[in-house]
């Protein structure tokens, strides 16, 4: 047996034997390089658990997900893209209107599994990159490893371009009114656009371009429109921000004897055939206990991307973690860690101290107490 093997079945046993992994996304793959340091979210999407079904375990689950009718607004706008050929998408990457017109090469990308998926688009970026002419590879299956463990990413497109070079192209409901576009969800598909690049560097290094073709609709039309955004600082902070990631193998072997996150519980392997709202699970209080046995590190900017991010911030208001009120205040707090420790330092009963984060505290603690008795003299 080998040890990506051995691996795969240890964070099989995470998720539960008989529960099918939950794909790790460009989408989820840019939040947790976003933070490197919380090994909760690392351990879990590798071993493919559902977040949000342990949320609602848990009982604080998140609100993310599209409504339905954004997603099919989504996907009728994507095949409108890709129609005919996908002749206006070549426009939009800027071919010419006698190259729009010719027949780009579709490659068949379908296999059985996400493996033979990436092998397939593999072998097409390779056979096609010396063609000379264009191609575009429809919802093609990359790998990337991530703390030690494979994770599979499907951009909406790549194309491959004349000259060989490899675009990806991310498709978006969202409109561009006025020639811009929301900065916030730009943003994010430009760091999920990164995580693709970064994907590609790994087949062959300097082929995929540091920058993607972003298509959205045209104000309030469903026109598409594209944009070239340069994707180069998004790929360096991800590149570097993966680096970080503890290895899954550091954070299995930190992990108490029989940990586990399987909703449903062991003795109940005869409901699953039934549906699930009907089957039993596991109790919120031993969930939990497997939850918090693995170390995470909670900011503020978790509850837009994580699905366990209320549950973490209970757990670290609990704690009096001064995580819990930013990173940027974590920062300047340098070893105080909680919030007794915060009040403590600002007492001026606190006795001499030389950090400057003490002295910065105890300076705005007789601010404010001066700023109170003046108030109260009024």
């Amino acid at each position: 047996m080998t040890e990506s093997t051995t691996l795969r079945e240890r964070l099989a046993a995470l998720r539960g034997p008989a529960v099918p992994p939950r794909a790790l996304d460009a989408r989820a793959l840019a939040a947790l390089a976003a933070n490197p340091g919380c090994g909760r979210r690392a351990l879990l999407d590798a071993a493919g658990v559902d977040k949000a079904a342990v949320a609602r375990v848990l009982g604080a689950p998140a609100p993310f997900g599209q409504s339905q009718f954004a997603f099919a607004r989504g996907h009728a706008f994507e095949a409108r893209v890709k129609a005919d050929g996908c002749q206006e998408l070549l426009r939009l990457l800027g071919a010419t209107n006698s190259e729009a017109d010719a027949v780009a090469a579709l490659p068949d990308l379908s296999a059985p599994d996400p493996q033979a998926r990436a092998a397939r688009t593999r072998l097409a970026l390779e056979q096609l990159s010396p063609a000379g002419g264009w191609a575009l590879l429809d919802h093609p299956m990359l790998v990337l490893d991530v703390a030690g463990s494979p994770a599979y990413l499907e951009p909406d497109a790549i194309a491959v371009r004349p000259d060989g070079s490899w675009t990806v192209i991310e498709v978006k409901s969202f409109p561009v009114l006025d020639g811009s576009a929301d900065p916030v969800k730009v943003g994010a598909a430009a760091r999920q656009a990164a995580v693709y690049v970064l994907a590609l560097e790994r087949i062959r290094p300097g082929a995929a371009r540091p920058e993607a073709l972003l298509v959205c609709p045209k104000d309030f039309s469903n026109l598409p429109t594209a944009e070239l955004l340069d994707v180069r600082k998004q790929l360096s902070v991800t590149r570097r921000q993966l680096a970080r990631l503890t290895r899954v193998e550091e954070l299995l072997a930190g992990l108490p004897e029989g940990t586990t996150f399987d909703l449903r519980l062991a003795d109940d392997d005869r409901q699953q055939h039934e549906p699930l709202a009907r089957r039993a699970t596991r109790p919120g209080a031993e969930l939990a206990a497997a939850v918090d046995s693995v170390p995470s590190a909670y900011a503020p900017e978790c509850l837009a991307t994580c699905e366990l991010a209320f549950h973490c911030r209970e757990r670290a208001r609990a704690m009096g973690s001064v995580e819990s009120l930013g990173r940027s205040l974590r920062g300047e707090l340098g070893a105080l860690a909680t919030v007794e420790q915060v009040l403590a330092a600002a007492s001026a009963d606190g006795g001499a101290s030389d950090d400057p984060a003490v002295a910065a505290l105890r300076r705005a603690a007789a601010l404010r107490s001066q700023a109170l008795q003046e108030a109260a003299c009024r």
